[in-house]
């Protein structure tokens, strides 16, 4: 949430153009910013209570948070093919959700990125879902051309937002 919509580099260079180019006008004008709002309103209201007051050590509190997060989700991985064997689970599905875009993403600032690619177990997970389920290679090119990558990606981006909704209603 924060890589995407709240780091004002990765909004404004890649986040906000590729919502916005796929949003009739004139909401294209209006929604990506209003979404990074509700992005930033969401992260505070988690995170900014006591001891982080600013927005700085809540950024810093989030980065920290993440990188243990990849770090537990690569031990789990090990070198198994899915989380739970060698079947993808509904737990594969929603950690492929948040780790195939920051991980094939380009930003400009690549913080949560640079860590991802340091977990290879999680790279290659990432590349053999994208190369069996969505018919990308690991360049991330798409043999049937870009309106089908930028299609799979918008659908995985929409499974993500309600997974993330129902977890939050839990």
């Amino acid at each position: 949430l924060h890589t995407f919509w709240v780091e004002a580099e990765n909004y404004c260079s890649v986040t906000k153009p590729w919502f916005a180019s796929r949003i009739p006008f004139p909401l294209s004008l209006y929604l990506p910013g209003r979404m990074s709002r509700e992005a930033l309103n969401r992260i505070l209201l988690t995170r900014g209570g006591p001891p982080l007051y600013s927005l700085t050590e809540v950024e810093a509190q989030i980065y920290r948070d993440a990188k243990e997060c990849l770090n537990l989700l690569s031990n789990r991985l090990g070198t198994s093919q899915f989380f739970f064997g060698n079947t993808p689970s509904t737990l594969d599905a929603f950690v492929f959700g948040f780790l195939a875009p920051l991980y094939k993403v380009c930003f400009p600032r690549v913080l949560l990125q640079e860590h991802l690619k340091q977990l290879p177990n999680l790279c290659r997970f990432c590349d053999d879902i994208l190369s069996f389920y969505f018919r990308l290679s690991v360049s991330g090119h798409s043999p049937v051309g870009q309106d089908s990558v930028d299609a799979n990606l918008q659908k995985l981006t929409q499974i993500v937002n309600k997974e993330s909704n129902l977890i939050e209603k839990v």
